[in-house]
């Protein structure tokens, strides 16, 4: 099997921004890639794959990636006819979507395919609009006693009282939050190892120009923040947002016959392998660790091969546990790592050099996608005072949906600089 290489990266800037249209960042990301290709238009570009969670929210439940990019078919930037196809499977959506467009390329139906992903959390003022019922389409709608009884069960288990959702916060941070009390009665993972955890996270935002939230946090800073639902914080919890991402992905053939400056930034892609959820028991792994498995033995691999990683910190107890699932410390002891250093710039394993979700932000669509952008931006030295030194394999896990105390849906890919 050939080998499958990113040449064009880009992310938009994320945050609240209620006076721009799905069309505006599409166009954006789109040509931002393309002009980090070196291209001037995407006529070699055989498919597109478009990722978009909440689009139905505002009628626009169909065709959704076609509507965006008919604009630029228009003006010829886009390629008439060809197919684009569209992806939702929760916050993982934009991950899907790249996988898809590697499918595409390994099958022969193209050479160059694109992968996009848009998404808006906020609208206009005035607007009727609540992104916490627009999220609520990431869990079982149909049978909902299935899970509100399982959560109850896991909450007693952690010790922990339960009270689904409330003003100004999702039901997810719920299940986060049970997720992280039975971690702490389990292995004595403290609050304290959440907040350094968000502490660093919020720290490598802060030198992130495109992401949300642009400020420094130390470990008491995070803990004396608004409690959203014990034992994590607001500073622990990913904000509502918007914004889009991009990658162009090609085939070996193509890219042997692009121009050096575009060879010479091209970043190989090693693995890309999924896992859907179930309702597990709280002392098992979770599917995310069984991705991560298949995209090791993809990559032919280990965990302590990797040099930096980009993690789906929904809230920072994810960041804690998915270093545990992907290996990099033993299980239980994801908070004693995060205290250690290692995960920070210098360490070990940097951990969310973005800033990660909770502080890039994280508008769901785009959420898988921007994680890409952020290791290729690292694996081409170009990551400024977020620069990893020496980086050459770099892991994303982009998780989405819940099932139980799973995620739905889960992507773990593996990128290298050659």
């Amino acid at each position: 099997m050939s080998d499958l290489y990113i040449i064009g990266s880009y992310s938009s800037v994320f945050g609240k921004q209620a006076d721009r249209s799905y069309k505006d960042i599409t166009r954006e990301v789109y040509l931002g890639a393309l002009s980090d290709a070196g291209m001037s238009d995407g006529v070699d570009i055989g498919s597109c794959w478009f990722s978009n969670f909440g689009m139905h929210a505002i009628g626009q439940g169909g065709i959704r990636g076609q509507v965006c990019l008919d604009p630029l078919i228009k003006e010829s930037l886009f390629p008439t006819f060809a197919p684009i196809w569209n992806v939702e499977n929760g916050c993982a959506s934009g991950a899907y979507a790249f996988n898809g467009a590697l499918k595409d390329l390994r099958a022969g139906d193209a050479q160059l395919s694109v992968a996009i992903g848009v998404e808006k959390l906020t609208a206009a003022p005035g607007a009727d609009w609540d992104p916490f019922k627009v999220l609520a389409h990431g869990i079982d709608q149909l049978d909902p006693n299935v899970w509100e009884e399982y959560y109850l069960r896991a909450a007693k288990r952690a010790g922990k009282d339960l009270k689904f959702g409330g003003a100004g916060k999702s039901m997810f941070m719920d299940t986060y939050s049970t997720q992280a009390a039975y971690h702490m009665k389990k292995y004595g993972t403290t609050q304290r190892q959440f907040a350094i955890a968000a502490a660093k996270t919020h720290t490598f935002g802060a030198d992130n120009p495109r992401a949300q939230y642009r400020f420094a946090m130390t470990p008491d800073e995070v803990l004396d923040d608004r409690l959203v639902s014990f034992p994590l914080t607001r500073s622990m919890c990913s904000p509502i947002g918007d914004g889009g991402a991009a990658i162009l992905v090609c085939s070996e053939d193509y890219l042997r016959n692009a121009p050096p400056s575009v060879r010479e930034r091209a970043i190989k892609v090693r693995a890309s392998a999924a896992s859907s959820g179930r309702y597990r028991d709280l002392d098992e792994p979770s599917m995310t660790s069984i991705a991560a498995q298949r995209a090791y033995e993809q990559a032919g691999v280990q965990p302590s091969d990797i040099d930096l990683a980009e993690v789906h910190d929904a809230s920072t107890f994810s960041e804690i546990y998915q270093a545990e699932m992907m290996g990099f410390c033993a299980e239980g002891k994801g908070g004693a790592l995060h205290e250690s250093g290692e995960t920070g710039l210098g360490g070990r394993i940097p951990m969310n050099t973005s800033g990660g979700l909770v502080s890039k932000g994280h508008p769901i669509g785009a959420t898988g996608i921007s994680m890409l952008t952020e290791l290729v931006e690292q694996l081409r030295g170009e990551a400024g005072v977020r620069q990893v030194k020496g980086a050459r394999l770099a892991l994303a896990e982009n998780g989405g949906g819940i099932v139980g105390l799973d995620e739905a849906a889960c992507i773990v890919t593996i990128l290298e600089h050659t």
